[in-house]
């Protein structure tokens, strides 16, 4: 049961919050600003220079309990946060399949991918009101865990806002006590291999919200063309074994889910 004690998401953002929730916070479905950092990234990606960006993961699990409506206005209401016009990417959608031991045990349904430019433009998006209105009125009452992971990384190819059917791999790792490092550099290694050729992109780094994380210090993320992109990478199963096990040594600990990119959230009309 999620409370005021056990809910770090909504309770401790990256910035103190301010009294934000009031009746004349703005509304979520305001004509959204025009996004000059999403055009500006574009056209930066578009010359395959590295970018650095922000990854923003949450991770959700609905009450079995919970009326379908419900999840879908959850789902409804944080898509649209990306009228905010701070993030480059969000994306909210079900999780698809659930692919570890960790993952099965933890029991997420949902999830959030967002991008941003920097932490400060994360911190910016946390402490917004109608974000915190979202996340009061429409996540917290139908869920019963919340975790999330935040992580930088250097993207040099691919889009900053996947296209919507992509299917995205998601993996955060728990290393063992002392094995961070060990761990960075073989994921590393694994970010440049024969297996990851399929991927249009793949970002990984170190965690850097830890009181929201249940301990997962590492994320990675590879972006495929579609299911069927990312369903190849289970086809050579001796090639995907022995990548599995030189990462063991240093992993206490592994989450991973696939989700499929929705539809960008049609524009508001008056």
């Amino acid at each position: 049961m999620l409370c005021l004690k056990t809910a770090p998401y909504v309770h401790r953002p990256l910035t103190p919050l301010k009294p934000l929730l009031s009746r004349r916070s703005p509304s979520l479905f305001s004509p959204p600003r025009c996004n000059l950092r999403s055009a500006t990234a574009a056209v930066q990606m578009s010359t395959s220079a590295p970018i650095s960006t922000v990854e923003h993961v949450v991770l959700f699990k609905v009450r079995e309990s919970t009326d379908q409506s419900k999840v879908d206005s959850m789902i409804t209401n944080l898509q649209a946060l990306s009228s905010l016009g701070i993030s480059t990417h969000l994306a909210a959608a079900p999780i698809l399949r659930l692919r570890s031991a960790a993952a099965s045990s933890a029991g997420f349904t949902h999830l959030l991918h967002s991008r941003y430019p920097s932490p400060s433009d994360l911190a910016a998006y946390a402490s917004d009101p109608r974000h915190v209105a979202v996340v009061k009125d429409f996540v917290v009452p139908i869920c019963e865990d919340i975790m999330a992971v935040d992580w930088v990384s250097d993207l040099s190819t691919g889009s900053i806002s996947p296209s919507p059917g992509s299917a995205v791999r998601l993996t955060l790792a728990k290393p063992k006590e002392g094995k961070k490092l060990e761990l960075m550099a073989e994921l590393e290694r694994v970010k440049k291999s024969a297996a990851m050729r399929s991927a249009g992109q793949v970002s990984f780094g170190e965690n850097f919200s830890p009181a929201r994380a249940k301990g997962y210090e590492v994320g990675f993320l590879a972006v495929f063309d579609g299911v069927e992109a990312l369903n190849g990478l289970e086809k050579d199963e001796a090639s995907a074994e022995e990548e599995k096990k030189k990462v063991r040594p240093f992993l206490e600990s592994v989450l991973v889910v696939d989700f499929v990119v929705p539809p960008a959230p049609a524009p508001a009309t008056l």
